[in-house]
């Protein structure tokens, strides 16, 4: 399917208020094939979602085959000279435009980088299509709408060195956003429906949830801690009738 034909405004109003699912797997994990990747997608929209976040030129394709929904577009890749790692080239941007993407998500912290910010995001505006910053902190933030980002969310929050909320949702960082007026997306570490109606309460645009919902392995190893935990101490038990 080709990407969603409507203007950028209006494709932000369709997200506004709503659930993306992140539909990613780890390399090496059984769900780590563009067809099971597609297959996660069009199961997320069927239950809900209203667009979906896909990393990787292949899975874009792919997905992009599968589903008519907004997709947040991205490509990891690690490198030895810089640690910024979501879309972090120009070509990477062309890549991810080229399979499918109607957003483009880029790495807009503040570590050292090989493109300059307001150069991606003018890449994207050239061909028609959005842009979201990943940032981890509120100066991140700022300075990513300021070099041009359509969007902001707190992806990276917890995943740098000098971020905080480590074990939760950034509900800090929405917290400063909001303070600021800055219109933001919040997406990492979002677990539980409750999670996911804070973040909105907290003035997200839309929200973006992952692992919660397409990692089964991190959600069978949550049930299987806390089942473990609980066998351990055989006194809790009720005597069998």
């Amino acid at each position: 399917m080709p990407p969603v034909q409507t203007k950028q405004g209006d494709l932000l109003a369709t997200l506004d208020g709503t659930m993306v699912v992140s539909c990613q797997a780890e390399p090496g994990l059984p769900l780590d094939a563009p067809g099971h990747i597609a297959a996660m997608a069009r199961s997320v929209v069927l239950g809900g979602a209203s667009g979906v976040r896909i990393e990787g030129a292949a899975n874009l394709t792919a997905v992009r085959a599968a589903v008519d929904v907004p997709i947040i577009g991205l490509i990891k890749t690690k490198r030895g000279d810089t640690e910024v790692y979501i879309t972090p080239t120009l070509d990477d941007v062309t890549s991810v435009i080229a399979a499918g993407a109607d957003i483009v998500a880029i790495d807009a912290t503040g570590r050292p980088r090989l493109a300059e910010l307001k150069a991606m995001f003018s890449a994207v505006a050239a061909r028609a299509r959005l842009s979201m910053g990943d940032v981890a902190t509120l100066d991140e933030g700022r300075r990513a709408l300021d070099a041009g980002a359509d969007l902001i969310s707190t992806t990276m929050a917890g995943y740098t060195d000098y971020s905080s909320d480590q074990h939760g949702p950034a509900f800090g960082l929405m917290e400063e956003f909001a303070r600021a007026g800055l219109p933001f997306v919040a997406e990492g570490r979002i677990w539980t429906p409750q999670e996911a109606v804070r973040c909105f309460e907290l003035g997200a645009r839309f929200i973006v949830v992952g692992g919660a919902i397409t990692r089964p392995d991190a959600i069978t190893r949550r049930f299987a801690d806390e089942v473990a935990s609980w066998s351990a101490r055989p006194q809790l038990r009720r005597n069998p009738r």
